[in-house]
């Protein structure tokens, strides 16, 4: 797979579909511990859409250096792809830790660069600090209070650390997974070592993207999944956040799971497409 490399000297490896549609491409950004392999149904199934994606620095086939594991450099770095390869405008689509970059690119950068945008499953503040209210902590979606953060730290970063992590990835599924589906996650996990996923993780599910949200002004759509361990409702606040944002929840019947891409992408792909579209 074709490579570049970051302005801090980090190799990151990307695949592009180079569809011959001529039309906006689409940068996918994958999750914590996961890889862009995760989307292997998209960046062949959408058509003749150009769709490209890459394993962010610590994940999957590229660089695992010994620094930059926050957010902030995540976005930099995704950045530094679209320079690479020349593109002044993309749709966007962050899953779970990549929606976070992707709003970290905003804060930052705004949406110049963005035509589309689309946010899969990802609470606006993974974890819920002490001088949030108890309405506030349910409509951003937070997963975790900071002792129980702190903890799931200390232990994907002890000895049991690896057990614990697919432990911790196992729990986002919540139906009757098919096997292949889940050996997969479960070895796209083993990619990231424990020194690059300790601190990212941490410096994720710190963060706080409410503010962001109402100013984004590009076309959003948000995907939900009714069961998946991040909450529907946290996904209807973002919606109702971004002006004119568009929401879909895959009820249970299509995928009960953080991962429907993967275990349903015709029904996943067909949403994306039609909103790209």
């Amino acid at each position: 797979m074709p490579t570049f490399t970051t302005n801090d000297d980090v190799t990151l490896t990307y695949q592009d579909s180079g569809g011959p549609g001529g039309g906006v491409p689409l940068v996918m950004l994958h999750g914590w511990g996961q890889t862009q392999a995760m989307f292997h149904h998209q960046l062949g199934g959408l058509g003749d859409r150009r769709v490209i994606t890459f394993d962010q620095r610590g994940h999957g086939l590229s660089g695992k250096p010994h620094h930059g594991y926050r957010i902030a450099r995540l976005a930099q770095d995704f950045v530094q792809l679209l320079d690479h390869l020349g593109l002044d405008q993309v749709d966007a689509l962050g899953w779970s830790m990549g929606a976070s970059v992707l709003w970290s690119h905003i804060d930052n950068h705004g949406t110049s660069r963005l035509r589309r945008l689309v946010v899969v499953d990802q609470p606006a503040a993974v974890a819920a600090v002490p001088w949030m209210s108890a309405a506030e902590q349910t409509e951003s979606g937070a997963i975790f209070d900071v002792g129980g953060l702190l903890a799931l730290n200390g232990d994907l970063h002890g000895p049991d650390g690896a057990t614990v992590r697919e432990a911790f990835v196992r729990s986002m599924f919540s139906g009757d997974t098919a096997p292949e589906v889940w050996e997969f996650v479960a070895n796209e996990i083993t990619a990231t070592p424990a020194y690059a996923a300790v601190p990212l993780l941490f410096d994720h599910c710190a963060q706080d993207w409410r503010d962001v949200l109402p100013r984004i002004d590009v076309p959003a759509l948000v995907l939900g999944c009714d069961g998946s361990h991040v909450s529907p409702d946290s996904q209807r606040y973002i919606a109702d956040r971004i002006p004119g944002a568009e929401l879909h929840v895959f009820p249970t019947t299509e995928a009960s799971s953080h991962f429907v891409f993967l275990e349903n992408p015709a029904a996943f792909n067909t949403v994306l497409d039609k909103f790209l579209s």
